[in-house]
């Protein structure tokens, strides 16, 4: 289907494009939600008759973006989730999440402005991209860990799932005695007992 384009879209084009689209692309998400027109003479000839004031409205709407993107740009999100030993969260940290916490800080952001690649599923530091406006994105970085005190190693560029594993001591190491017969007390062990057993 060929769509006149009311705003930029991006690996699409510009506004006032004309471009072809897969029709459902165009009928589910460009056309209900005011992206753009059906490509006829009708409405080639209401958007050149309001092409002024639509190019208008976006640039009043990317200046709001630009003067937001100080507030949002740059910062660091810190969310508490419960992971197994190997840094796998219970679950993932979706766009909501990310939302509110942004929303918290004073940001004024949407679902819809989150750009999450991937859903997020390990303990770790990520990089998201955030579009307050089609020409007009700013990255945060969203801090997941397991509690305050890691998140704040996270920040200072520790890697906590390595050093846990690098700072793991094993449990319980018992002295060997090679003379010993099994089953035998150690000496120095019957010492202690009998100086417990005398206090």
């Amino acid at each position: 289907m060929q769509i006149i384009l009311l705003e930029r879209i991006e690996k699409l084009g510009s506004i006032g494009d004309v471009v072809t689209v897969k029709d459902g692309y165009a009928r589910n998400f460009l056309l209900p939600n005011k992206k753009a027109l059906r490509a006829n003479e009708a409405n080639r000839k209401v958007f050149e008759a309001n092409r002024a004031k639509i190019e208008a409205d976006n640039a009043a709407r990317r200046a709001d973006a630009q003067a937001e993107a100080g507030n949002v740009e740059g910062k660091e999100v810190v969310l508490i989730r419960a992971s197994s030993n190997a840094g796998q969260l219970y679950g993932s940290v979706s766009v909501r999440d990310i939302v509110d916490a942004l929303v918290e800080q004073g940001a004024k952001v949407t679902k819809s402005m989150v750009v999450l690649e991937r859903p997020i599923k390990t303990i770790g530091i990520s990089t998201v991209k955030v579009a307050l406006h089609p020409e007009v994105s700013v990255t945060v970085k969203v801090n997941v860990a397991r509690s305050p005190d890691e998140a704040a190693l996270q920040s200072q560029g520790v890697d906590v799932i390595d050093a846990m594993f690098d700072t793991e001591v094993g449990g319980f190491t018992e002295e060997y005695d090679p003379n010993a017969e099994p089953g035998e007390i150690p000496a120095d062990l019957l010492e202690e007992r009998a100086a417990d057993a005398d206090a």
